[in-house]
């Protein structure tokens, strides 16, 4: 925990950097257009994500200490090979793990968040899940537990693996000549976040592309098919607590209103998206069926209210390079806490995205929660009295800011629509 904080702290403003600097080139040289929204939302997941994995909130079914144990043939020490081994061990289990993610329907609720951006960039690599709260596929990296690869081993090795799959979220990045062969690239993954009928659940590979071309999952991106991003089913919000969670209240919400009892326990474990027949009439949910005529998510935002919430988005980034570098300081139960609390200060702000006039409320919430942990312990979580002033300043001029835009560009906006 508190060592995957530190590597945080450092890999943290990295990802902010190259992701701004994506978004700088893609603006200045290819004059795209700089989607702040879209970007924010991304990078709010990462923090939520982040908040989730340091608190290790979530457990496993099955553990890989425990398989290696168990299921051992062979003890082997901690070696090069052995890594290399481990490494491609954990991109096979990776890729089922993955594939099962997107067949699978309650599965599809935890993964669905990645896919959520209608934009491909380096930003929505870091759309992560906070709903993925038990872990099975462990039981995928049962050929490294019979060769004995250390469970040592595969720790150090999954955080490297997943930082791997970072880069090539982009589509600045072309064909890469034999290398298309061997690893994924982001012509690869191009395809793989696409909704075009021709690219959908193709290459679930995460770092080696030939499981997707031995399991016969494989599609290289076609010249006269340009992808189009995002999930056939929009989320239509820029909050990423709500969009870890849609698709499972979907599901709920179907189970309930089915009157085929069968159907009530076979939802679940259906192909991604199937609903019951008698729930799809009665309930119909918007559904892209042409790729390229679909409006993307975009509600009308001013300069002001775009400038107010990177306030917000970077002020939350102190807050949680605090509790990256503290976690180990912070103990139970309060490490929970500043937890909840970050998670609270996304909801509100990411509201405010969304043009929620409701806000104003989780933002009342946030600071009267902000206040009352003030109080109580005279200081902010142990900081400095200077750093324990600028949580308390920004309290007050965060309730002021959102108040301005909640009813001076909202309320007044929709008071002029009606």
């Amino acid at each position: 925990m508190e060592t995957y904080g530190k590597i945080l702290m450092v890999a943290s403003p990295a990802f902010l950097l190259l992701v701004l600097g994506e978004k700088l080139y893609a603006w200045y040289f290819k004059k795209q257009p700089f989607r702040n929204m879209d970007m924010l939302s991304s990078l709010s997941s990462g923090y939520t994500n982040s908040i989730k994995d340091v608190l290790k909130i979530g457990t496993a079914i099955l553990t890989y200490e425990w398989l290696v144990n168990h299921v051992a043939v062979f003890k082997i020490e901690s070696t090069l090979i052995v890594t290399i081994i481990a490494f491609i061990a954990l991109d096979f289990a990776g890729y089922w793990g993955h594939r099962l993610n997107h067949q699978i329907n309650f599965l599809w609720n935890q993964h669905l968040i990645h896919h959520s951006s209608e934009e491909f960039d380096l930003a929505c690599a870091l759309r992560q899940s906070i709903s993925s709260l038990v872990n099975f596929f462990a039981i995928f990296l049962l050929p490294a537990a019979i060769l004995g690869v250390p469970a040592n081993v595969i720790g150090i090795v999954s955080p490297i693996h997943l930082f791997a799959q970072f880069w090539y979220h982009t589509i600045h990045i072309g064909r890469m000549g034999f290398l298309e062969k061997i690893i994924v690239t982001p012509s690869h993954h191009r395809v793989h976040h696409a909704i075009n009928p021709e690219y959908i659940d193709k290459n679930h590979g995460q770092i080696f592309i030939f499981w997707d071309k031995l399991f016969g999952t494989f599609q290289e991106e076609l010249p006269n098919v340009p992808p189009v991003f995002g999930i056939t089913v929009p989320v239509s919000t820029w909050n990423p607590i709500k969009i870890n969670f849609q698709h499972i209240w979907l599901l709920i919400q179907d189970a309930w209103r089915t009157k085929n009892i069968k159907y009530k326990f076979l939802i679940w474990f259906k192909p991604t998206g199937w609903r019951p027949a008698d729930v799809i009439e009665q309930y119909p949910v918007n559904k892209i069926t042409d790729p390229y005529s679909f409006e993307k998510y975009n509600p009308l935002s001013s300069n002001n209210l775009v400038v107010w919430v990177w306030i917000q988005f970077l002020a939350t980034f102190g807050l949680l390079l605090f509790f990256y570098g503290n976690i180990g300081k912070f103990g139970v139960p309060n490490m929970f806490i500043y937890g909840g609390f970050l998670m609270l200060t996304v909801y509100a702000y990411t509201e405010l995205m969304d043009r929620n006039p409701n806000a104003i409320w989780w933002e009342l919430v946030k600071n009267i929660c902000g206040f009352v942990l003030l109080i109580q312990m005279g200081n902010w979580f142990g900081s400095s009295q200077n750093q324990t002033f600028l949580v308390a300043f920004y309290l007050v001029i965060s309730m002021i800011g959102t108040t301005y835009f909640v009813k001076k560009e909202i309320q007044s906006t929709e008071l002029i629509r009606a």
